[in-house]
């Protein structure tokens, strides 16, 4: 097994922290980055120094602002929330319900805007929060328009149950992406709790590659599909012509 290289000693250093564990201590740190004492208070101060990490008086450790700072460059994180609120602020006025907008990542959907209702059905969702891309209504949306390989290899692997419903079966996994492709929208229903249905649909970029997913999630037992996802596409194409798409033909 190859050693592990400064640069993956900062990282694991970093990937200590997490939104279970926003803070650290020293100790904390070395025993979650597999990094001896003496290796973490070094690497430690250097982060510390540069600003990737900040110290509070009792000693504990947080994710400092510059790595704020220069995760908000990333295109498909602060960029990409300032040119869909206006529309994700639209979508919740019209249904008054939790609205989202989520990014793949991996085999996983992160979520990087959430506006909750008041009085809406709860959700096991943050910003940063990640899902498998199975589970949610946003997730489908992004795998549906994935690279077919991706698709193949996503759809062979291990489906994460979280409900009874929770779409498990790699058939009916891939009968479902090819539905979410042919009507434009992804609905799941209490994948993730079992009382919620989300409605989503693609956000695509200048090159109308899907570069995002847009939804909207409300209790099930009063869920209206076919009134809730021509909202939900009428936000997700204002997000995708602010972003610079152009349909072909228009809706």
């Amino acid at each position: 097994m190859t050693a592990p290289t400064a640069p993956d000693r900062l990282l694991a250093v970093l990937a200590a922290f997490d939104h279970e564990h926003p803070a650290l201590s020293l100790t904390d740190i070395s025993r979650r980055a597999g990094l001896t004492l003496t290796t973490a208070h070094r690497l430690v101060g250097a982060l510390t120094d540069w600003g990737a990490l900040e110290r509070d008086e009792s000693g504990v450790y947080h994710v400092g602002l510059r790595l704020w700072e220069i995760a908000t460059l990333a295109p498909r994180g602060l960029a990409l929330r300032q040119l869909a609120l206006p529309y994700l602020e639209d979508l919740y006025e019209a249904t008054h319900e939790n609205v989202q907008l989520a990014v793949q990542d991996g085999d996983e959907v992160v979520y990087t805007e959430w506006i909750s209702g008041r009085s809406a059905v709860g959700v096991h969702i943050r910003v940063g929060a990640r899902w498998p891309l199975h589970a949610t209504g946003v997730g489908l949306v992004l795998l549906a328009h994935g690279d077919p390989d991706f698709q193949e290899q996503y759809c062979a692997g291990t489906l994460a149950s979280f409900t009874p419903y929770t779409i498990t079966d790699p058939g009916r996994l891939r009968r479902v992406l090819a539905e979410v492709r042919h009507t434009g929208v992804a609905v799941s229903s209490r994948q993730v709790t079992d009382d919620a249905l989300s409605v989503a649909a693609p956000v695509r970029g200048r090159g109308g590659a899907v570069v995002a997913a847009v939804s909207v999630v409300v209790p099930q037992t009063d869920a209206q599909v076919p009134v809730l996802a021509p909202a939900v596409r009428l936000a997700a194409l204002g997000i995708s012509r602010a972003m610079g798409w152009r349909p072909a033909k228009e809706p």
